[in-house]
């Protein structure tokens, strides 16, 4: 049968796409290609997709409940990864976060139950952004997460509490995965690896914020698609006792120093960063860090890849598609 993937041109998108057609699988995308960043890597994204004959492709936004319909028609299973993300842009254009997040969510939960019987599984994406303010690390799924410190946070906690909602009311297996901070070849132009090894290169200096005091939960992008399809493959039994509805964190279940990080980049660049040392910004958190002890038991995900590996497979990347 043929897995629906929104957000096909984006950097999880393409991945998982691909990873679902080297199996065997018929993938149908859809993406606006907005313009939230650089339009030609998205394209670049999609022409690695459309090369294959098992992939289609439909240009539309999540928004639009007809466009979507239409996408959907005759799948039997959902991975939702569109989203507006970002956790500093949500300072700047909250209402995209609300039309991507909120109405694009519901749009797809929609979709989801329109299929009904025939609907397998839908897995989306949400984020470790929903730990907000937590202090206890590692973050466990287990935890509270009622205190978002950013729009982009509580948009993705309300996607969970709609898809629970869903699943309770209409028995829709449904699962939510929690991603920490994916890097990677082919990854997204305003996360910090692709910021950090362009102005490098470039001479510029970089912006750590919190004066370097920062520890992330990296996961390598392979790492999350090998998640991401584990829990495809695993729907909740919608016919059982429970609510037919799952979160799992997918992280690399290590909390890196960021100098530590930067450090790598200069190893793997052969040059030293110029280093522009600026307070805390609105929305951030001082660290991350991924409890995996569920979806490692119920998904068998186990990752595999440290960054003092991921690092120089960006930087490879990056050097051969910048030229």
């Amino acid at each position: 049968m043929t897995v629906l993937v929104t957000g096909a041109a984006g950097f999880i998108g393409m991945n998982v796409s691909l990873a679902l057609m080297a199996r065997g699988e018929t993938v149908v995308g859809i993406d606006n290609l907005n313009d939230y960043y650089d339009v030609s890597l998205k394209e670049a994204r999609l022409a690695r997709l459309t090369a294959h004959n098992a992939f289609s492709f439909v240009r539309g936004d999540i928004g639009d409940a007809d466009t979507l319909a239409e996408a959907g028609n005759g799948v039997d299973r959902i991975v939702h990864l569109a989203a507006q993300a970002g956790v500093r842009y949500s300072l700047e254009n909250p209402g995209a976060y609300i039309q991507a997040n909120i109405v694009g969510h519901m749009n797809v939960i929609e979709l989801a139950r329109a299929l009904g019987d025939d609907l397998k599984h839908l897995v989306y994406a949400s984020s470790s952004s929903v730990y907000g303010g937590n202090t206890k690390l590692p973050f466990s799924v287990d935890d509270q997460v009622d205190n978002p410190v950013s729009l982009y946070a509580a948009t993705k906690k309300a996607d969970e509490l709609m898809s629970h909602a869903y699943s309770s009311t209409f028995r829709l297996p449904q699962t939510g995965l929690r991603f920490f901070t994916v890097y990677g070849p082919w990854g997204r132009p305003d996360m910090s690896l692709y910021i950090f090894t362009r102005k490098i290169l470039a001479g510029d200096p970089i912006p750590v914020f919190n004066h370097g005091k920062m520890q992330r939960d990296f996961t390598y992008i392979d790492d999350i698609v090998a998640g991401v399809l584990a829990a495809l493959d695993n729907p909740p039994p919608r016919d059982g006792e429970d609510v037919p509805h799952r979160v799992y964190n997918l992280g690399n279940h290590s909390s890196e120093p960021l100098m530590r990080f930067i450090g790598l980049i200069e190893e793997a660049l052969g040059e030293k960063a110029e280093i522009d040392f600026q307070p805390m910004q609105p929305g951030d958190v001082p660290a991350t860090y991924a409890d995996i002890e569920a979806s490692r038991r119920d998904l068998g995900f186990e990752p595999r890849v440290p960054i003092d590996e991921g690092i120089p497979r960006f930087v490879e990347w990056y050097r051969e598609f910048h030229g």
